[in-house]
């Protein structure tokens, strides 16, 4: 499989991560993103038109979504990450795969407009970035309390692979996930996985600080 990609892309980073996590190997073909505009020229918008990155080639098939990208390989790779295949757990799924498209409007749109200088209001993204993090906040409390450490099962899911980037990144547009602890446990959970990797402004877990309610129930 080809992964056209961007280092500094939350949804190239999720096609990765996706991929090192089902244990499937890409052939990374980088896009020159910033500043050539290289997904705006006659090569990539012959596979999308619609002139964005990610794309993902696998012989004669061609994905444009990031979500449908989770989709195909975990169920090349590792069904398992799309669920039990209950009808709940899989509306649950697809529930937050929609989500995940508002966590990249507001946080990656915040995000674009302080680290590339994007038209936008900055005020407004923001808003919409913060009310999409209380939102999630909500939805991982609610599943603590049904004893699930993930956002639609007990394992982890295409779901948290597609919310993970955007809400990791949020302080790149200016919005703190300091007032989220079930986000920042949800944010551990996930890093502790095995063959997570990292990209840059996503740091491995051993480089983080201890969660302080972590830290007092050791003592």
């Amino acid at each position: 499989m080809k992964l056209y990609d961007y280092i500094l892309s939350p949804s190239c980073y999720k096609v990765r991560l996706m991929a090192a996590l089902t244990g499937v190997k890409l052939d990374i073909r980088p896009v020159d993103f910033h500043p050539g505009l290289e997904h705006r020229g006659p090569e990539l918008l012959v596979l999308n038109p619609a002139g964005s990155i990610p794309i993902l080639e696998d012989g004669d098939l061609i994905l444009t979504e990031s979500s449908a990208m989770l989709a195909y390989l975990a169920a090349k790779a590792a069904p398992e990450w799309l669920g039990a295949g209950s009808p709940e757990e899989t509306a649950r799924i697809e529930q937050w795969l929609s989500f995940s498209g508002r966590l990249t409007a507001s946080l990656g749109g915040a995000r674009l407009h302080e680290m590339l200088l994007r038209p936008g209001d900055i005020d407004a993204l923001q808003a919409q970035g913060i009310a999409a993090l209380r939102e999630l906040e909500s939805g991982l409390v609610e599943q603590g309390v049904r004893g699930m450490r993930f956002l639609a099962s007990a394992r982890p899911t295409i779901a948290d692979i597609a919310c993970f980037p955007y809400m990791a990144l949020a302080p790149d547009g200016g919005v703190a996930l300091d007032p989220y602890p079930a986000i920042r446990l949800w944010s551990r959970a996930i890093r502790s996985l095995s063959n997570f990797i990292e990209m840059p402004g996503i740091h491995r877990l051993h480089e983080l600080k201890p969660e302080p309610a972590i830290e007092a129930a050791k003592v």
